[in-house]
């Protein structure tokens, strides 16, 4: 069983926790999006500015070696944290996106001409588009997975869609509109028992269970540190070693080069060689302070309050008339998409606004998702680790009022 841990206390972290939106208290459910760094993280930040700044590897000067050691021990860190097998398998990115940019650019490039690639109906953009690129450019063929009413993957039309040409499937751990948690590892297995490797856009799960890429079975997995309370503009993708060392690389430039020659040019060993020009340490040893917060409060207590909340918001939330929620999959994230009657997603927004309370309006760049519910967009609540049961209270409450105004 786990030992609830105190919410006030530990919002204390959290500066920005503190602030006020048009004279009242802020209310943040946008976690979704991006969550709020505590302060560990940005001391770590601020630190390193005032003390450690130098351009890491090669540099034989003291700071340089000080800020070489600090990303490197962040890149163990990561390693440790997902369970993979060695820090060589593990690449900082900008983020997410990149990161499966990367594996669509350079493990594309090895395809063929009809080789197919399954994505499915509830992908984030970043997810799709550069997978379209790829169809484009190189003529591999895309297949999709539908999702049923409740936001579940039809796992029988996953696996009728493989093929002997079937070379690789992207998905995501969790919906980021409907808060479905896919079988990942369920899927990878299949996927290799039919020869194909598995790429996991792991954005919206690394913050709300622990993660481990081996037993998952992924090949490819990628994340952002602003997602899990660290900063924005650093992210990681864990690779295989084996498919690594096959790729090539993704940019040129300084820092992935063994050495350069106008006859012929040559890679680093691997990280490096998917990591050209100055990379963000400092970003880098900031996610490394996040990991560390959220193994302190501990994962499994921090998925455990987020499903309490979960669960209070939706059976408040299903009492307002007209309100309907999207994404009922068992076993769901916390990740609240609604809709109120016929109300604009983007009017409910401004309206929660100025109650105090940040929630995301839109697509939320998942558009086939959209098309598939037959609506242009949702409002979302996503909760976090420092969300509390009056929040909760405050939003539905502000929902009623929001309902009253609207229908």
């Amino acid at each position: 069983m786990n030992t609830p841990y105190d919410v006030a206390a530990l919002r204390r972290d959290f500066p920005i926790l503190s602030d006020t939106v048009y004279g009242k208290p802020l209310i943040y459910f946008d976690n979704a999006a991006s969550s709020q760094a505590p302060r560990t993280v940005i001391d770590e930040i601020d630190r390193l500015y005032l003390h450690s700044k130098a351009n890491v590897h090669r540099g034989v000067h003291c700071l340089s070696q000080k800020a070489t050691g600090a990303m490197e021990a962040s890149r163990e860190r990561v390693r440790d944290f997902i369970g993979a097998e060695s820090s060589d398998e593990i690449i900082f990115t900008r983020g997410t996106t990149e990161a499966v940019n990367l594996v669509a650019s350079s493990y594309g490039s090895l395809l063929s001409p009809g080789d197919e690639i399954i994505l499915t109906q509830m992908e984030h953009h970043s997810n799709i588009v550069p997978w379209q690129l790829l169809e484009k450019r190189a003529g591999i063929v895309l297949k999709v997975v539908p999702v049923d009413d409740n936001g579940v993957l039809d796992m029988d039309a996953f696996r009728s869609l493989f093929s002997e040409r079937t070379r690789l499937v992207s998905v995501c751990h969790v919906s980021n509109v409907l808060g479905t948690v896919n079988p990942v590892a369920e899927i990878a297995a299949y996927a290799h028992s039919r020869g194909a490797v598995v790429c996991v856009d792991g954005a919206q799960a690394i913050s709300h269970e622990k993660i481990d890429v081996r037993a998952i079975g992924a090949d490819f997995y990628a994340f952002s540190s602003h997602k899990m309370y660290g900063p924005t503009g650093i992210g990681i993708l864990y690779g295989r070693r084996e498919l690594l060392e096959a790729m090539p690389p993704y940019q040129g430039g300084g820092e992935m080069i063994g050495h350069v020659s106008f006859s012929g040019t040559t890679w680093a060993d691997l990280p490096y060689k998917f990591e050209a020009g100055t990379p963000d340490y400092i970003g880098a040893a900031a996610l490394a302070k996040a990991i560390d917060y959220m193994e302190n409060v501990g994962l499994d207590r921090i998925a455990a309050h987020e499903q309490a909340l979960l669960q209070r918001a939706t059976e408040a939330m299903l009492t307002i008339p007209g309100l309907r929620i999207y994404g009922t999959a068992p076993g769901k994230a916390a990740v609240i998409s609604f809709l109120i009657g016929n109300a604009h997603h983007y009017d409910t927004g401004i309206l929660l606004d100025r109650m105090g309370i940040a929630v995301r309006t839109g697509h939320h760049c998942a558009q086939p998702l959209m098309e598939r519910y037959g609506i242009e967009g949702t409002v979302r609540a996503a909760f976090a680790l420092y969300n509390t049961e009056e929040e909760v209270d405050i939003f539905v409450k502000s929902l009623r009022r929001a309902a009253d105004m609207l229908l």
